[in-house]
Protein backbone atom coordinates (compact mmCIF):
# COMPACT_ATOMS: atom_id res chain seq x y z
CA UNK A 1 0.00 0.00 0.00
CA UNK A 2 2.85 2.37 0.81
CA UNK A 3 4.42 1.73 -2.57
CA UNK A 4 1.18 2.60 -4.33
CA UNK A 5 0.85 5.84 -2.34
CA UNK A 6 4.48 6.71 -3.06
CA UNK A 7 3.99 6.10 -6.80
CA UNK A 8 0.83 8.22 -6.85
CA UNK A 9 2.59 10.96 -4.87
CA UNK A 10 5.50 10.96 -7.34
CA UNK A 11 3.13 11.08 -10.33
CA UNK A 12 1.34 14.25 -9.09
CA UNK A 13 4.11 16.60 -10.33
CA UNK A 14 4.20 14.75 -13.67
CA UNK A 15 0.45 15.32 -14.05
CA UNK A 16 0.79 18.98 -13.10
CA UNK A 17 3.56 19.50 -15.68
CA UNK A 18 1.53 17.66 -18.34
CA UNK A 19 -1.50 19.86 -17.60
CA UNK A 20 0.60 23.03 -17.63
CA UNK A 21 2.08 22.30 -21.04
CA UNK A 22 -1.14 20.86 -22.45
CA UNK A 23 -4.59 22.25 -21.69
CA UNK A 24 -3.09 24.77 -19.28
CA UNK A 25 -1.54 26.67 -22.19
CA UNK A 26 -4.91 27.35 -23.76
CA UNK A 27 -6.22 28.56 -20.38
CA UNK A 28 -3.22 30.89 -20.08
CA UNK A 29 -3.94 32.27 -23.55
CA UNK A 30 -7.58 32.86 -22.62
CA UNK A 31 -6.42 34.70 -19.49
CA UNK A 32 -4.17 36.87 -21.67
CA UNK A 33 -7.07 37.51 -24.06
CA UNK A 34 -9.29 38.58 -21.14
CA UNK A 35 -6.62 41.00 -19.92
CA UNK A 36 -6.16 42.48 -23.41
CA UNK A 37 -9.92 42.94 -23.80
CA UNK A 38 -10.12 44.64 -20.41
CA UNK A 39 -7.29 47.00 -21.43
CA UNK A 40 -8.93 47.69 -24.80
CA UNK A 41 -12.25 48.55 -23.15
CA UNK A 42 -10.52 50.96 -20.77
CA UNK A 43 -8.69 52.59 -23.68
CA UNK A 44 -11.99 52.87 -25.57
CA UNK A 45 -13.54 54.71 -22.63
CA UNK A 46 -10.74 57.30 -22.86
CA UNK A 47 -11.21 57.44 -26.65
CA UNK A 48 -7.67 56.22 -27.34
CA UNK A 49 -8.91 54.41 -30.42
CA UNK A 50 -5.54 53.43 -31.88
CA UNK A 51 -4.30 51.80 -28.68
CA UNK A 52 -7.67 50.11 -28.09
CA UNK A 53 -7.64 48.69 -31.62
CA UNK A 54 -4.14 47.28 -31.09
CA UNK A 55 -5.22 45.58 -27.87
CA UNK A 56 -8.30 44.05 -29.50
CA UNK A 57 -6.20 42.87 -32.46
CA UNK A 58 -3.66 41.25 -30.11
CA UNK A 59 -6.52 39.48 -28.31
CA UNK A 60 -7.93 38.28 -31.62
CA UNK A 61 -4.50 36.97 -32.63
CA UNK A 62 -4.22 34.92 -29.43
CA UNK A 63 -7.67 33.36 -29.63
CA UNK A 64 -7.80 29.78 -30.90
CA UNK A 65 -9.76 29.23 -34.12
CA UNK A 66 -12.38 27.16 -32.30
CA UNK A 67 -13.51 30.22 -30.29
CA UNK A 68 -15.80 31.36 -33.14
CA UNK A 69 -18.25 33.36 -31.01
CA UNK A 70 -15.56 35.33 -29.22
CA UNK A 71 -13.59 35.85 -32.44
CA UNK A 72 -16.68 37.38 -34.08
CA UNK A 73 -17.33 39.60 -31.07
CA UNK A 74 -13.76 40.88 -31.21
CA UNK A 75 -14.00 41.48 -34.94
CA UNK A 76 -17.14 43.56 -34.40
CA UNK A 77 -15.44 45.58 -31.66
CA UNK A 78 -12.46 46.21 -33.93
CA UNK A 79 -14.79 47.41 -36.69
CA UNK A 80 -16.59 49.76 -34.31
CA UNK A 81 -13.26 51.22 -33.24
CA UNK A 82 -12.20 51.57 -36.88
CA UNK A 83 -15.37 53.62 -37.45
CA UNK A 84 -14.34 55.92 -34.61
CA UNK A 85 -10.69 55.99 -35.70
CA UNK A 86 -11.25 57.32 -39.23
CA UNK A 87 -10.82 53.93 -40.91
CA UNK A 88 -14.28 53.94 -42.48
CA UNK A 89 -13.51 52.06 -45.74
CA UNK A 90 -11.72 49.25 -43.88
CA UNK A 91 -14.48 49.00 -41.28
CA UNK A 92 -17.16 48.98 -44.00
CA UNK A 93 -15.45 46.11 -45.82
CA UNK A 94 -14.84 44.08 -42.64
CA UNK A 95 -18.41 44.60 -41.43
CA UNK A 96 -19.82 43.46 -44.76
CA UNK A 97 -17.77 40.27 -44.50
CA UNK A 98 -18.78 39.71 -40.87
CA UNK A 99 -22.49 40.21 -41.56
CA UNK A 100 -22.38 37.76 -44.47
CA UNK A 101 -20.65 35.22 -42.24
CA UNK A 102 -23.05 35.48 -39.30
CA UNK A 103 -26.13 35.47 -41.52
CA UNK A 104 -25.00 32.15 -42.97
CA UNK A 105 -24.62 30.66 -39.47
CA UNK A 106 -28.03 29.51 -38.23
CA UNK A 107 -26.59 29.04 -34.72
CA UNK A 108 -25.49 32.65 -34.37
CA UNK A 109 -27.26 34.75 -31.76
CA UNK A 110 -29.86 36.95 -33.54
CA UNK A 111 -28.97 39.91 -31.31
CA UNK A 112 -25.34 39.69 -32.42
CA UNK A 113 -26.45 39.56 -36.07
CA UNK A 114 -28.56 42.68 -35.47
CA UNK A 115 -25.63 44.48 -33.80
CA UNK A 116 -23.32 43.64 -36.70
CA UNK A 117 -25.97 44.71 -39.23
CA UNK A 118 -26.51 47.98 -37.36
CA UNK A 119 -22.77 48.74 -37.46
CA UNK A 120 -22.72 47.89 -41.17
CA UNK A 121 -25.69 50.18 -41.87
CA UNK A 122 -23.95 53.01 -40.00
CA UNK A 123 -20.77 52.50 -41.99
CA UNK A 124 -22.79 52.58 -45.23
CA UNK A 125 -24.51 55.78 -44.13
CA UNK A 126 -21.24 57.54 -43.27
CA UNK A 127 -19.60 56.21 -46.42
CA UNK A 128 -22.41 57.74 -48.49
CA UNK A 129 -22.02 61.04 -46.67
CA UNK A 130 -18.30 61.15 -47.48
CA UNK A 131 -18.78 60.01 -51.07
CA UNK A 132 -21.29 62.79 -51.62
CA UNK A 133 -19.00 65.40 -50.06
CA UNK A 134 -16.20 64.19 -52.34
CA UNK A 135 -18.49 64.94 -55.27
CA UNK A 136 -18.78 61.37 -56.49
CA UNK A 137 -21.58 60.73 -58.99
CA UNK A 138 -24.94 59.38 -57.88
CA UNK A 139 -24.18 56.00 -59.52
CA UNK A 140 -21.34 55.50 -57.00
CA UNK A 141 -23.03 56.51 -53.75
CA UNK A 142 -26.63 55.48 -54.40
CA UNK A 143 -26.07 51.71 -53.99
CA UNK A 144 -24.37 52.44 -50.65
CA UNK A 145 -27.25 54.48 -49.24
CA UNK A 146 -29.79 52.01 -50.64
CA UNK A 147 -28.02 49.21 -48.77
CA UNK A 148 -28.03 51.31 -45.57
CA UNK A 149 -31.76 51.94 -45.96
CA UNK A 150 -32.45 48.24 -46.47
CA UNK A 151 -30.43 47.34 -43.39
CA UNK A 152 -32.16 49.99 -41.26
CA UNK A 153 -35.57 48.85 -42.55
CA UNK A 154 -34.81 45.22 -41.71
CA UNK A 155 -33.58 46.19 -38.23
CA UNK A 156 -36.75 48.25 -37.66
CA UNK A 157 -38.93 45.32 -38.72
CA UNK A 158 -37.06 42.97 -36.40
CA UNK A 159 -37.42 45.40 -33.49
CA UNK A 160 -41.14 45.75 -34.26
CA UNK A 161 -41.60 41.96 -34.40
CA UNK A 162 -39.77 41.63 -31.06
CA UNK A 163 -41.90 44.36 -29.48
CA UNK A 164 -38.77 46.39 -28.73
CA UNK A 165 -40.21 49.91 -28.97
CA UNK A 166 -37.07 51.88 -27.95
CA UNK A 167 -34.97 50.10 -30.60
CA UNK A 168 -37.76 50.46 -33.16
CA UNK A 169 -37.79 54.22 -32.60
CA UNK A 170 -34.00 54.44 -33.07
CA UNK A 171 -34.08 52.31 -36.22
CA UNK A 172 -36.92 54.35 -37.72
CA UNK A 173 -34.95 57.55 -37.05
CA UNK A 174 -31.88 55.97 -38.66
CA UNK A 175 -33.95 55.00 -41.69
CA UNK A 176 -35.39 58.52 -41.98
CA UNK A 177 -31.86 59.98 -41.79
CA UNK A 178 -30.71 57.68 -44.58
CA UNK A 179 -33.68 58.67 -46.76
CA UNK A 180 -32.98 62.37 -46.09
CA UNK A 181 -29.31 61.90 -46.99
CA UNK A 182 -30.26 60.34 -50.32
CA UNK A 183 -32.67 63.17 -51.15
CA UNK A 184 -30.58 66.05 -49.85
CA UNK A 185 -29.15 68.58 -52.26
CA UNK A 186 -25.33 68.70 -52.28
CA UNK A 187 -25.34 72.37 -51.28
CA UNK A 188 -27.51 71.54 -48.28
CA UNK A 189 -25.22 68.66 -47.35
CA UNK A 190 -22.09 70.81 -47.52
CA UNK A 191 -23.67 73.29 -45.11
CA UNK A 192 -24.17 70.65 -42.43
CA UNK A 193 -21.57 69.58 -39.86
CA UNK A 194 -20.16 66.08 -40.32
CA UNK A 195 -22.27 63.62 -38.37
CA UNK A 196 -20.70 62.00 -35.35
CA UNK A 197 -20.47 58.26 -35.22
Amino acid sequence: MRVLLLVVWLLVPVGAVAYHYGPGQSKLKLDQVSELIRNANQLSETKDWTAAQKEFEKALGLLPDDQTKMRRELRLEICKIQLENKQLPTAREDLSSLVSEVEADSNCNPQFVADARSALASSQYYMTWLMRLEGQPREKWEPEIDAAQQNYRLLAEQANNNGDQPTLKIRQEDLESAVRLARMDLGELQGLPLPSQ
